[in-house]
């Protein structure tokens, strides 16, 4: 996740800098830039990262695109809290922004993600109005939409719905897009 949107990132014009956690550069990756840090590792691993930069976090929009989804495809913080809860409360004064999660790695990479005709919307939780701004620029930059999701609060509902469509489209190979009408359809007005 992070090389993909990373690579697009860099061709918007960003400065980027990727960090991992084997290979060390965690730390200045995360204070590297003023726009935002990409938080691209797995769910088991994010307390534990947040944590340890912390203090290098404050301030900052933290962007989660994690999902806590284990064996079977089932959500991992069923019964809450969210992972980006979790999150938040291990680094409580970033500004974190649940995005990005519902998208396989391939999706990221394409430029732009457009599919018959129509851009890629991307779903935000959050609560602090400058972070998401942010984020809708970095969404917009990828040729997508940002879409309002709701405050942080709303977070495990990404998750769940990422959990549920992961199961569809891995699990069942189905074309999980066809389990939601177009507009008209769904608000009642067509």
């Amino acid at each position: 996740m992070a090389d993909a949107l990373g690579t697009q990132w860099r061709r918007a014009g960003h400065e980027v800098l990727a960090g991992s956690r084997s290979a060390g550069g965690l730390r200045e990756a995360a204070e590297f830039g003023t726009d935002a840090v990409l938080l691209a590792v797995p769910y088991a691993a994010v307390v534990g990262v947040v944590t340890g930069l912390e203090p290098v976090l404050r301030g900052r929009v933290l962007i989660d695109c994690t999902n806590p989804v284990g064996p079977g495809f089932g959500l991992l913080t069923a019964g809450g809290p969210a992972a980006a809860e979790r999150i938040a409360s291990a680094a409580p004064a970033a500004h974190v922004v649940k995005a990005f999660n519902l998208c396989h790695v391939d999706v990221w990479r394409m430029t732009p993600p457009v599919f018959d005709g129509r851009p890629l919307a991307v779903p935000l939780c959050g609560d602090d109005e400058a972070a998401l701004s942010v984020v809708r620029r970095l969404v917009r930059d990828l040729g997508c939409e940002p879409l309002n999701a709701g405050g942080l609060d709303r977070a495990g509902l990404l998750e769940a719905t990422a959990a549920l469509l992961i199961g569809l489209w891995v699990g069942e190979g189905a074309d999980a897009q066809a389990i939601a009408p177009p507009l008209p359809f769904a608000a009642g007005t067509a």
